[in-house]
């Protein structure tokens, strides 16, 4: 599946409290369930075990049809070209590695290639019913070779390979084809647990378990099931965001919501037979962890730290998620394939505290970042900047719209931070959107009024081409100084309606990635608001109905914000984001708003990104960094793996070496960074961040080693911002900047509950 999926969307564009952001990237991650969850066994040799479309389905396939024309930003016409595409979309969520249909099946399914769309006007889904059950017949041939290879041996020592990007492969011609293919395969599990020291009875019982647990899973899926992955593949012709619930889909939403704050604080998906996570919720423990991070795969599960790992490959998402929750400060110890090592391994096992994920974690925290200067002279001075941490437009809706006086917003806590920060007399400030997937547009807009003096923020144009420009009304900045914002692929929606503002305005230079490029707005609409009968549920419909755009008239859809400094970053940034989904809506413009501009930035801009290419080629964090990048990008690009154990174990010990040199190298260079709180008591011993004493134990030390590793992204965002300050100042040069390079961070969290009390707005 596409790396695109990771980022989930927003479903409520306006006065939107934090925890819908939240669950909309859970209805993100349920959609995808039977989407590319299942790859099991089931039986279709008997008349009685086929599945078949009911009258239900029937109604919601003409209430989707009706809402769609209605109400959906761009509707698509059903004709012949949405039928091939539906024809498309439904085989691959079916079979995206092609390993279970022949060649001749699909030539069979073909004589409805060009008819879905005469089936979907009649609300009839039974060409998906017919093919789906044919997928069950080939998965159980599939399952019951598999069981017959791992009755036997493999030899390691053959030099071979097996193709894991299938995506461009050629359906089977013959069973002896795909046989060969799933011998490779079965191999290939056989190696990784074998590569992890396993017992051979032990992998034998493992894979025997896992197989035995897909043909188990598919025989659970229903006819609801089935229509919800057809008609999603209607939904996803016409638009990614828009999608469809199935009633269990729906029920199991207000669970998955509890998940979200009582658990690891992970949103989790499925890719092909694996479980995936698509993003971290911020404050969670997943979050505070760190080694936790989007896009990697989930392959087994264990409760406590000598508990049993139950592999999971091929389980339904609901039902992994089931083991990952658990008792608050219970432990869950989760095997994993990272992302950036790919398909071939090696495994990394993770062990994580369950918890409750607290507002206080979510909320803006910030820390003050010394940057060296120095003078004519010689003499170091320091340059101070403020970094204000945003992982989510947050506001606490109910109190805000009972009109309590001290409801908790993202704006009033940033304010907060801005006052505290100046009393530390910070030069600049850094806000930091990174993996901000958005929240608010009512705190997007009152945010942006923080570094505004007053006008708009941004335009919202619905499906009858209605415009609303949202502004800030409020006279006054609470911070008038150099700005920069950084941003990354999974900054969206909200992120990027404030990078955006700051951009067209000339407040602010945006530094880092292209944004994600969501620029459109969805809305929850329950099929069953006017149907009395409890007992035939329809389920509920997200659909896309209006899009944001720039004051400047441009949209952040597709293109999303792109820095005026880039960083590097791995991947080609059209394969990530709203501009690599298949039929997302294109980026366009309308007029643009009645505002006023500032060119000031965009004059020391040149001199600024100069500085920062001189630093990206003699910073050792830097080259660490591309060193990265290139390994990453290797293991995405590659379309097989060896099945030699003895290349295996040799890529295997050699990034285990890169990694130890690489911790070696930074403990000294970390040798001299010193973190220093901002009021440390008097008699306070030199502690670390938790406030245990420098002399804990090494295994304590070791772990604020870890967590103390430079973030390169977030020191070259204060160097820009140091730079800009330099080239600010009367009679300075840029002859002290490149000493930048060597210069060391010092921070504390600020959080807003120890900030100074709220000013009046405005």
């Amino acid at each position: 599946m596409k790396q695109q999926r990771r980022l989930a969307d927003n479903i409520r564009w306006a006065r939107t409290p934090a925890r819908w952001v939240l669950t909309s990237s859970l209805i993100a991650g349920l959609l995808l369930i039977t989407s590319y969850g299942y790859s099991g066994v089931g039986s279709s040799e008997q008349d009685e075990s086929l599945l078949h479309p009911s009258k239900v389905h029937g109604r919601v396939s003409a209430l989707t049809r009706r809402h769609l024309g209605r109400y959906h930003y761009q509707p698509r016409a059903i004709d012949d070209e949405l039928s091939r595409q539906m024809f498309s979309d439904y085989l691959e969520n079916l079979d995206p590695s092609k390993a279970y249909f022949l060649a001749s099946d699909i030539e069979y399914f073909r004589r409805n290639e060009l008819q879905l769309d005469d089936f979907l006007r009649r609300d009839d889904a039974s060409p998906a019913f017919d093919i789906f059950n044919v997928y069950r017949q080939r998965v159980k041939q599939r399952m019951a070779h598999v069981q017959e290879l791992l009755q036997g041996e493999f030899s390691f020592d053959v030099d071979e390979s097996l193709v894991i990007d299938r995506e461009d492969a050629h359906w089977s011609v013959n069973e002896q084809e795909l046989n060969d293919y799933w011998r490779k395969r079965i191999k290939n599990d056989w190696l990784r647990l074998r590569l992890a020291d396993k017992e051979p009875e032990d992998i034998r019982t493992t894979l025997t378990t896992r197989y035995e647990e897909l043909q188990r899973r598919i025989d659970e899926l229903d006819g609801n099931d089935i229509f919800q992955l057809y008609l999603n593949s209607y939904l996803s012709a016409v638009e990614p965001h828009t999608s469809y619930l199935s009633p269990r889909s729906s029920d199991n939403f207000e669970i998955a919501m509890s998940l979200s704050f009582e658990g690891i604080g992970a949103l989790l998906g499925t890719e092909g037979e694996y479980t995936i996570i698509r993003s971290i919720v911020p404050g969670g423990p997943a979050e505070m962890d760190k080694r936790l991070q989007p896009g990697d795969r989930i392959v087994g599960v264990g409760q406590g730290p000598d508990g049993e790992i139950v592999d999971v490959v091929g389980w339904r998402v609901d039902d992994v998620v089931d083991l990952i929750r658990g008792e608050k400060d219970s432990v869950v110890v989760l095997d994993t394939l990272p992302e950036d090592s790919g398909l071939q391994g090696p495994t990394e096992m993770i062990d994580l505290v369950r918890n409750e994920i607290q507002l206080e974690e979510q909320a803006a925290r910030a820390e003050v970042i010394d940057v060296p200067d120095f003078d004519a002279a010689g003499n170091e001075r320091k340059i101070r900047i403020g970094m204000i941490d945003l992982p989510t437009f947050y506001i606490d809706f109910d109190a805000y719209a009972s009109n309590k006086p001290n409801y908790r917003s993202s704006t009033r806590d940033v304010r907060k931070l801005i006052n505290r920060l100046k009393q530390e007399g910070i030069t600049g400030l850094v806000i930091d959107l990174r993996n901000n997937g958005g929240g608010s547009l009512l705190e997007a807009t009152t945010m942006s009024g923080l570094f505004i003096d007053q006008g708009p923020v941004v335009q919202v144009r619905d499906s009858q081409k209605r415009v609303d420009v949202q502004e800030d009304n409020i006279p006054g900045m609470a911070w008038d100084g150099p700005l920069v914002v950084l941003v990354n692929r999974y900054s969206a929606s909200a992120s990027e309606i404030f990078a955006a503002a700051m951009q067209d305005y000339g407040r602010a230079l945006i530094v880092g990635e292209p944004t994600f490029g969501k620029g459109t707005v969805q809305n929850l609409l329950d099929l069953d608001a006017r149907n009395p009968d409890r007992e035939q549920r329809h389920g509920q419909l997200k659909l896309t109905m209006a899009q944001f755009f720039r004051i400047d008239g441009g949209s952040t859809q597709n293109r999303g914000v792109i820095p005026d400094i880039r960083l590097p970053s791995a991947g080609d940034p059209q394969d990530f984001g709203e501009s690599s989904l298949d039929n997302a809506l294109p980026w366009t413009r309308i007029e643009p708003a009645d505002y006023q501009a500032s060119n000031h930035l965009q004059q020391l801009l040149a001199r600024a990104l100069s500085n920062a290419e001189q630093r990206m080629h003699s910073d050792q964090e830097f080259k660490y960094l591309f060193d990265d990048i290139a390994e990453y990008e290797r293991n995405i690009e590659r379309k097989s793996v060896s099945l030699l154990e003895t290349s295996r174990r040799e890529e295997m010990d050699a990034a285990e070496q890169r990694r130890l040199e690489r911790r070696e190298m930074r403990d000294r260079l970390l040798s001299s960074v010193v973190r220093t709180p901002l009021n440390p008591p008097e008699e306070a011993l030199v502690t670390n961040d938790d406030g245990a004493d420098a002399d804990d134990d090494d295994e304590q030390a070791d772990t604020d080693q870890a967590d103390d590793q430079p973030d390169v992204y977030l020191e070259e965002s204060a160097r820009v911002l140091a730079d800009i300050i330099l080239l600010q100042r009367e009679n300075r040069t840029l002859v002290a900047v490149p000493q930048l390079e060597t210069s060391h961070t010092t921070a504390d969290i600020i959080r807003p509950e120890q900030a100074l009390s709220e000013r009046p707005e405005g």
